[in-house]
C-alpha cells in the first residue's frame, strides 16, 4: 500500500489521525484537510467500508470536499471529515461513541465535528457529553438535512435557468437518485414548484411511496440514471458519475446534493464534452453545513437564509467563467476554493 501522503486524494491534507480502542471496537479516522478559514469543520460519517483503504479514500476526499465547501460558503471554518468504521451489522455501542467523542477532544479543537451518514442528532447529543468540539445540536442547527435540501432545490433550480433558459420549475423533469432526508426535501419543493419527478432509492419501497405521494414515477435504483430527464439530482453517496455512467445520462443537467459526485474528476471534462451542465457538488449542498455552523460566527435564521439563497448567484459566477475561459465548472470551482484557503 502506498504512502498515505503518496494516494491520489491526500491533496496536502494538514494532518490524517487514525484511532483505534480495542476496549471498545472504536476503528475511526480523522482527516484535517485545511484550517487556514478556521477550525476543521465537516461530519462523522458511520459507514461500514469493504475494506479499510476504502476508508482511508472517503476521508480524505470528504475531508477535502468541506475546505471547498466551507469556502465558498463564506464560512469562518476549515474543512475536516471523519469516519468511523463501522462492522457489518453496524451496531454503535455506547462505549465506542464515548471513545470516539475522545478522539476529537483529543484534537483540541482542531477538528469540529457534525452530524453525517449515519450519525444521528442523538449521536450528536451523545458525543457532546465527552467534548464541546460538535456542532448542529438541537436549538443550535440541529438536522442539516432540511437546510441541505433547501439548498439543493435553488442550485436545481439556477441549474434549469442555465441549461434550461428557465428557472420556472413547471413541467422540468428531474430524475433524484436518493430520497432520504435531502433528496426527500428536495422531491417535495420542486413537486411544490410543478415539475415532473422520477425517483430512486437503495429503498424501493420508499421511493415508491414518496412518488405516490407527490405524483411523480420511481424506478429501480440501477435504472435511474437511465431515465431521460431535464435534469438528473444525485443526492445518495457520491462517486456515481463515472466514465460509464456519464456517457449513459440522458439530461440537460446535473445537480444534486451528494458529496463527491465525480468519482475521479475527469468526469466534469465528459460532462462538458457532452454538453451536460455540472453544479459543482460542494457549492450546491452547502446549506446544511451553513446551518451547522451558525454558531461560530453567532448567524441567526436571516443570516443562514440570506448564505443559503446565495448558492444560485455562486453556480451563476462559476458558469459564468467556464463558459468564457473553456475550463469546466468543476475546475473553475476548484479554482475559486482552493484561492480562498491559500493553495
Amino acid at each position: 500500500m502506498p504512502a498515505i501522503w503518496d494516494l491520489p486524494d491526500f491533496d496536502s491534507h494538514e494532518a490524517v489521525y487514525a484511532f483505534d480502542d480495542r476496549a471498545t471496537g472504536l476503528k475511526a479516522i480523522i482527516a484535517v484537510h485545511s484550517t487556514h478559514l478556521g477550525p476543521a469543520a465537516g461530519g462523522t460519517r458511520f459507514w461500514h467500508y469493504a475494506e479499510p483503504q476504502a476508508a482511508v479514500t472517503d476521508a480524505l476526499r470528504l475531508s477535502r470536499g468541506m475546505s471547498y465547501k466551507n469556502a465558498m460558503a463564506g464560512l469562518s471554518a476549515g474543512g475536516g471529515k471523519a469516519v468511523i468504521l463501522a462492522n457489518p451489522a453496524r451496531t454503535k455501542p455506547q462505549d465506542m461513541l464515548d471513545a470516539f467523542a475522545r478522539a476529537v477532544d483529543s484534537l483540541g479543537g482542531k477538528y469540529i465535528t457534525a452530524q453525517d451518514v449515519g450519525m444521528s442528532e442523538g449521536d450528536m447529543v451523545s458525543l457532546s457529553k465527552v467534548t464541546s468540539h460538535v456542532a448542529g445540536l438541537p436549538g443550535h442547527g440541529g438536522d442539516p438535512g432540511p437546510y441541505t435540501a433547501r439548498g439543493v432545490f435553488l442550485g436545481v433550480q439556477a441549474a434549469a435557468k442555465h441549461a434550461l433558459g428557465t428557472d420556472d420549475m413547471l413541467g422540468v423533469h428531474v430524475a433524484i437518485q436518493g430520497v432520504g432526508s435531502v433528496g426527500g426535501g428536495l422531491a417535495r419543493y420542486l413537486a411544490d414548484h410543478g415539475a415532473k419527478l422520477t425517483l430512486a432509492d437503495v429503498d424501493a419501497q420508499r421511493a415508491a411511496d414518496l412518488a405516490v405521494e407527490l405524483g411523480g414515477n420511481s424506478v429501480a435504483a440501477t435504472e435511474i440514471m437511465n431515465v431521460e430527464a431535464d435534469i438528473f439530482s444525485p443526492c445518495a453517496l457520491g462517486a456515481i458519475l463515472t466514465e460509464a455512467s456519464v456517457s449513459a445520462l440522458k439530461v440537460r443537467a446535473v445537480a444534486g446534493g451528494a458529496n463527491n459526485q465525480l468519482a475521479t474528476g475527469h468526469e466534469g471534462r465528459m460532462l462538458a464534452d457532452r454538453s451536460i451542465l455540472y453544479a459543482p457538488d460542494y457549492v450546491v449542498n452547502a446549506g446544511g453545513i451553513i446551518n451547522v455552523l451558525r454558531h461560530i460566527e453567532n448567524a441567526d435564521d436571516a443570516e443562514i437564509n440570506r448564505r443559503i439563497n446565495a448558492i444560485p448567484e455562486r453556480l451563476a459566477a462559476i458558469w459564468a467563467e467556464s463558459d468564457l475561459g473553456g475550463k469546466t465548472p468543476a475546475e473553475v470551482a476548484d479554482n475559486m476554493a482552493q484561492k480562498l484557503i491559500g493553495r
